[in-house]
């Protein structure tokens, strides 16, 4: 079973979707003995750093998703899931965060009048290293994003894709051990974001 982290952050019911048109069962849950005993760990969300690792707390789960980490579980995690995982966010004046992978999550500080934040649409994603999450989906192909803060890694081995928007070169993908994690919405990025969540649904948890 595939754990859906519910931290009452949005977006979780069209993942549980996304899985479900592909035949796999899932769960959308708060408990964390259910998250704890799960095969595999999504934390996907869309909202605020600080409201999400508030509510994180609050439902006592911040142990659990540490331990599935270092428990080797497949773990998967998508937009706002993927920017808690840093330590470091600028949203809200500043919110510490889980720091499971070192180095921070700037706003976007465009030049040009044209690049909106958020930034709301396609980008192509270039891989800088293969990995199992990618098998089967071709270099430079597109995925949805919606966000107006990005990742920045502190060690650029972490970096599994890259991408570019408002005059910053910045990871759209990041992998360390079995913990995966995306900016972009795999969920929402039609065919190709299907084949990453199915290879996510396969994997062992190795790279």
């Amino acid at each position: 079973m595939i754990a859906i982290v519910d931290y009452r952050a949005g977006n979780l019911t069209s993942v549980r979707l996304a899985l479900e048109a592909l035949g796999v069962e899932a769960r959308v849950t708060g408990s964390a003995a259910i998250i704890a005993e799960a095969d595999r760990v999504i934390f996907p969300g869309v909202g605020a750093a600080s409201e999400a690792m508030r509510n994180i707390r609050e439902l006592n789960i911040e142990s659990t998703l540490r331990s599935v980490i270092a428990a080797g579980t497949p773990f998967l995690g998508i937009c706002l899931g993927t920017q808690i995982i840093f330590e470091f966010s600028e949203e809200d004046g500043g919110t510490p965060c889980l720091g499971i992978i070192p180095g921070r999550v700037p706003r976007f500080q465009p030049t040009d009048w044209r690049d909106k934040v958020p930034q709301i649409g396609w980008n192509n994603v270039t891989l800088r290293r293969r990995h199992p999450l990618f098998d089967g989906i071709k270099d430079n192909s597109e995925f949805y994003f919606v966000h107006s803060y990005y990742p920045a890694p502190s060690d650029a081995t972490y970096i599994v894709g890259e991408t570019e928007y408002a005059g910053t070169r910045f990871a759209a993908a990041v992998g360390k051990g079995n913990l995966f994690a995306t900016q972009f919405h795999p969920e929402r990025s039609g065919r190709v974001g299907l084949k990453l969540l199915e290879n996510f649904t396969k994997w062992d948890g190795t790279c």
